[in-house]
């Protein structure tokens, strides 16, 4: 598995002799946030997290992600959280893409980019606990959904690469690293990666009742949504209501990677 180096926001604020068009699209059927539009202008403050900001990417609105919640966070040394998750029923996936963790979910283990912890509802998350330097993470919450006669399922704690004998091999140019067995019916949604080497693709339209969010890890690809066809790049998210078709070419000399979730 190739070094990775996974893109995280820069915020600041744009020069004045940029132009104000960009890739931003918004439709009924999917949104694309260019990496461009992640600034110091458009972020959000959590209750109870101090030094701590984040750009919302989804959230259950009308006309727009319905299941769940896309936060892109990030930390100052010495900022954090002991409380950051107000709902008791809430569960929340965290994924690592910046700076380096002395802690998160109680592991006790330093982590950096490429780990991910998914808590299962009622637990209380401790994963906002001040990094060495600046950190970023994803924060997807959504409602559990709870099925009569299964029980909450574990935490999982894990660096991708440990994940790396669960690849799903799509033929032999891209593959899916899953954190979840997708039999196991105790989980109510999936975060994956999903590898594209240069060239790949996905052969068809995909079209099925998952909701998803998309985030370029790394890499550049062209990206089929609906009817569209959107090039894409490291640092930009999409989502994707149900049912809409979508199907993606890799592009550029290095690996595309793609942080997938689907609810």
């Amino acid at each position: 598995m190739q070094s990775r180096s996974y893109h995280v926001p820069r915020g600041g604020h744009p020069a004045q002799t940029e132009l104000s068009t960009g890739r931003a699209v918004c439709t009924d059927a999917y949104a694309v946030i260019p990496n461009g539009v992640l600034r110091d202008i458009v972020t959000s403050y959590l209750p109870h997290c101090d030094r701590t900001r984040d750009w919302v990417l989804a959230r259950p609105l009308s006309g727009f992600a319905e299941t769940f919640s896309h936060y892109l966070v990030e930390v100052a040394p010495g900022g954090g959280s002991d409380m950051p998750e107000p709902d008791r029923d809430a569960e929340g996936v965290l994924f690592v893409v910046g700076g380096s963790w002395p802690q998160t979910c109680g592991s006790g283990a330093r982590i950096a980019a490429g780990w991910i912890c998914l808590p299962p509802c009622r637990l209380r998350m401790e994963a906002l606990q001040s990094p060495l330097q600046s950190g970023a993470f994803h924060w997807i919450r959504k409602l559990y959904q709870p099925v009569p006669g299964l029980a909450v399922p574990d935490v999982i704690f894990a660096n991708e690469e440990a994940m790396i004998d669960a690849d799903a091999r799509h033929g032999e140019r891209w593959a899916t690293t899953r954190f979840v067995d997708p039999a196991d019916l105790r989980h109510d949604m999936h975060v994956n990666i999903i590898t594209f080497e240069p060239g790949a693709s996905i052969p068809f339209a995909e079209t099925h009742v998952m909701e998803h969010g998309l985030y370029v890890l790394e890499g550049k690809a062209v990206y089929r949504l609906n009817r569209d066809w959107v090039e894409v790049e490291a640092g930009d998210y999409m989502w994707l209501r149900a049912f809409c078709p979508q199907a993606c070419y890799a592009g550029g000399r290095v690996d595309s990677v793609i942080h997938y979730t689907r609810t």
